[in-house]
């Protein structure tokens, strides 16, 4: 029980769980423990890896995993934290999402002892009739009480029937692979909550509800999120992940630290002491973190040249040894740095290039380029440096 309340928001309930987790040692039996993942979008961030990571606790305690692709209640959309009903997704869309989730998410949890499943199999399946019988389980004034539901319709924000029909999908899941526990973020509380009482209506022991926090994005204000560009990709180069994890804010170190790695909780306290105290450099505890996350993904010795290559960029403001190359063919001395921008891919369109220039993120040789304007003297060789960590060296041919 302490090593699954770790990091945890909620359990429901944690008596519930104890005299599940009783009955498995007594039957040698292990319990069943469901991931639901939604694949609208093909690439896990830290922000699924805190959910994941509980996941990979209950395998390492003996249990199983079932993790549960939702293709097709990918194509209904989870209506979770959403003002507006979200854009359907085809099967063949979420099914190719699918597939680089559990290729992702095996970084994180022992593919030999997890069970993947669609929900296709299942719900793809069911007929009208079937449909109206779960639908009959559960009452419109339970499912308005949902948050995402209740504001939607103040804003005046249209609600789709077919999502009402979301945490119905997702707790038929939990019916028809007899789950456990199910996990989730908090942001999932009500889809699970629902697959508890489907349960109890089919004649199932109700699932323990276990959620996990929302975890902060990089810029410390809103949920991890690509759309947002907050985030640090799992499967990013380790130079990537070392480098944005030095970028978080002082007051994310302790939560990134206790959901994203395995430090004791000793240690957790006690770095957690040191930063309210003032003791400790901030700095030095994002170095530990960012050097945990590039083990945990890479391995240790990746991890040694991410901080070697981050001190020679941004400490000795060196460049790289290793860069992308680029080869520019060109017909004049000079060129402007918007077209240089553009043409080497460095931005995807002029007034894209034109805002680098302009917020001061394009770098040339190691001098700022300082107007949209500046013509740029070709050389051999140009070390171009857009933002805090790309580098392309252009070679004129």
């Amino acid at each position: 029980m302490d090593a699954i309340r770790r990091g945890v928001a909620e359990i429901i309930s944690e008596d519930e769980l104890s005299r599940k987790l009783e009955r498995s040692l007594q039957r040698k039996k292990p319990l069943r423990i469901k991931l639901g993942c939604d694949p609208s979008r093909p690439d896990l961030h830290l922000g699924h890896a805190v959910v994941l990571r509980k996941l990979r606790q209950f395998q390492d305690l003996g249990h199983e995993a079932i993790l549960i692709v939702g293709d097709f209640t990918g194509m209904i959309g989870d209506p979770s934290g959403r003002s507006k009903t979200r854009q359907t997704l085809t099967l063949q869309e979420t099914r190719r999402n699918g597939r680089t989730y559990f290729r992702q998410a095996s970084k994180i949890l022992s593919p030999r002892r997890v069970k993947m499943q669609y929900n296709s199999r299942w719900l793809a399946k069911m007929n009208f009739q079937e449909v109206i019988l779960l639908g009959s389980r559960y009452t419109v004034a339970r499912m308005l009480e949902r948050d995402d539901f209740e504001k939607r319709s103040h804003a005046g924000e249209p609600v789709g029937i077919h999502e009402f029909l979301y945490p119905l999908a997702q707790a038929m899941d939990s019916v028809v692979v007899k789950a456990d526990v199910e996990l989730g973020g908090t942001d999932q509380k009500f889809n699970l909550l629902v697959g508890r009482e489907i349960q109890r209506e089919y004649g199932q022991e109700s699932q323990v509800v276990l959620t996990m926090p929302i975890l902060p994005g990089t810029d410390g204000l809103q949920k991890m999120s690509k759309s947002l560009d907050n985030y640090i990709g799992i499967t990013e180069p380790p130079k990537e992940i070392y480098g944005k994890t030095l970028s978080i804010p002082d007051n994310l170190l302790y939560d990134y630290l206790m959901l994203l790695t395995e430090v004791p909780v000793e240690e957790l306290g006690s770095i957690k002491r040191q930063l309210e105290e003032n003791r400790v450099n901030p700095r030095d505890v994002k170095r530990k973190l960012g050097r945990e996350l590039v083990t945990m993904y890479y391995s240790a010795e990746a991890a040694t040249r991410a901080e070697e290559e981050f001190d020679k960029i941004f400490v000795r403001k060196e460049v790289p040894d290793k860069m992308e190359e680029f080869h520019l063919k060109h017909h004049n001395k000079n060129i402007d740095i918007v077209t240089l921008l553009t043409q080497t891919h460095l931005a995807s369109s002029r007034s894209g290039a034109r805002r680098l220039v302009e917020q001061g993120g394009v770098s040339i040789n190691g001098e700022r380029v300082k107007s949209v304007d500046e013509e740029i003297a070709m050389g051999r060789v140009l070390v171009v440096k857009v933002g805090k960590r790309r580098f392309l060296r252009i070679i004129a041919s």
